[in-house]
């Protein structure tokens, strides 16, 4: 689907207000208010089709005027974009005007943003592909309006790549997507776009002393990979570090896992997808920023080869680690990860997303990712991206106590906490390999891969948090509305 400016059709979507109607259209919404077939409530749509003329008006419905905000524009576009599609109509346009208490700018990417989310499928698999028939929706811009809006239109096409890029990695089954096969696709999605891509096998991995990383791979028939991205935009300056779990699947290991616990195993990459998907996003937008990413790649699988259970295990910081449950395997490889990337790539600070915990599921359920740090500044940083983003975040308690949960008996450390506190503790213990360099940790458990469609968010693979990680490297918008 293509988004152009100024082309009328005979389609038109039509945002409507409650109780509000527009001039053009207030005889048609009066009478469908009177019947209560169309109010203008938020997430409404009423579609009305002239066989005679071809005329379509697609009426969206955006709730009370001084509510209206950039996620209730990405979701009426989405239903619009839908309804339109299962109409079987494929151009359409739009009139967007300034929404009270909004930057036109960014209102118009909100929509803009709804209508990619629209076409979203993932269907490879599936012997009768899905039909999406919306082929271009053109914009009805203000007067004077389009310098400022077309660089934003574009920028969120380029987002929204690296979004879909992220879902496909994440809904890939296991079969096919192994830690080889996403170190290829990281290489083959970004060099062409002018980003280093470094891929590490076993051998060099053992060279740099990644013991905890190597310790989760020992039971895989398939080889592990270390994939270093490196996107150099701005000056001299050191770069900014993102840092993706890459468990392609996950068993439990010895800990074995629940039979159905396991089905969704695949999405356990979901940090790794975000972190690849982030960097193809930044490098598309072409960002005056330097920005390190770091995957480190493995499945954990049973073998007479695998560790198991009271094994103690080295890593890259050279911190012994007690193992209480190879269910608890991700940390592994983000303790070497977090540690390579500071003391290797010298990153001045350093965000990491993970689908680390259920805890945080139970805690926050699919709405929110956990979020914890070593520095309210970032975190700071963070917030704001998220918030400009609508992917929402929510800062859990990372105190003393928690690090006091995970000291070992025989190690160092401990790899499980207990049963209480399970997300506090996961990120207590990445937190003991950051050391006092500035550190976001994002559990995205319960955001990146979702049980059932919500929103303009589809089942499975959500692409959470592309979206934040982008508005985190970008930094302060200057772009004006």
């Amino acid at each position: 689907m293509k988004i152009t400016i100024g082309q009328k059709y005979d389609a038109e979507m039509i945002l409507v207000f409650k109780g509000k109607g527009s001039e053009d259209h207030e005889n048609i919404l009066s009478r469908l208010s009177e019947k209560n077939l169309f109010k203008g409530e938020e997430g409404e749509v009423f579609s009305l089709v002239n066989m005679e003329t071809g005329r379509s008006q697609i009426f969206l419905g955006i709730g009370e005027e001084d509510q209206a905000d950039e996620e209730i524009l990405r979701l009426a576009a989405f239903k619009g974009a839908k309804e339109l599609s299962r109409l079987k109509i494929s151009e359409a346009s739009v009139k967007l005007t300034k929404l009270p208490n909004l930057c036109y700018r960014k209102s118009t990417k909100a929509f803009a943003e709804g209508l990619y989310h629209a076409e979203y499928r993932f269907d490879q698999y599936l012997s009768k592909k899905q039909e999406f028939s919306l082929a271009e929706v053109s914009f009805d811009l203000l007067p004077g309006k389009e310098e400022k809006v077309l660089p934003g239109l574009k920028e969120i096409e380029h987002l929204m790549d690296g979004i879909f890029l992220t879902r496909n990695l994440i809904n890939e089954p296991a079969i096919s997507l192994t830690p080889e096969v996403l170190a290829q696709a990281a290489k083959s999605e970004l060099e062409p776009l002018g980003i280093e891509v470094e891929i590490l096998d076993r051998a060099e991995c053992e060279a740099l002393g990644m013991k905890a990383f190597l310790a989760v791979a020992k039971g895989s028939t398939n080889e592990p990979r270390g994939i270093i991205m490196r996107y150099r935009g701005g000056n001299d300056e050191a770069p900014v570090g993102l840092v993706g779990k890459g468990v392609t699947f996950d068993t439990g290991g010895y800990s074995i896992k629940p039979g159905p616990s396991m089905i969704t195993m695949n999405g356990d990459m979901g940090g790794s997808g975000a972190v690849i998907g982030a960097m193809k996003a930044i490098a598309l937008n072409k960002l005056e920023k330097n920005v390190t990413a770091v995957v480190l790649a493995t499945d954990n699988m049973i073998s007479g080869d695998a560790f198991v259970p009271g094994d103690i295990i080295g890593s890259m910081a050279g911190k012994t680690i007690e193992i209480h449950t190879t269910d608890a395997e991700g940390r592994l490889t983000l303790a070497d990860a977090v540690y390579y990337i500071i003391k290797k790539e010298g990153v001045k600070e350093v965000v990491d997303v993970a689908t680390l915990t259920g805890a945080c599921v139970v805690a926050l359920g699919e709405f929110n990712t956990g979020a914890f740090t070593n520095n309210e500044e970032l975190l700071g940083k963070i917030r704001a991206a998220a918030k400009e983003a609508g992917e929402p975040v929510w800062q859990l308690p990372l105190s003393k106590e928690y690090h006091k949960l995970i000291k070992g008996d025989r190690g160092d450390l401990k790899n499980s906490g207990g049963r209480w506190g399970g997300a506090s503790t996961a990120a207590a213990f990445i937190e003991a390999f950051v050391e006092d360099t500035p550190w976001v940790h994002l559990d995205i458990a319960g955001t990146s891969d979702i049980a059932g469609a919500r929103g303009y968010l589809p089942k499975g693979a959500t692409g959470m948090p592309v979206k934040t990680l982008y508005y985190y490297v970008k930094g302060e918008n200057k772009g004006g509305c």
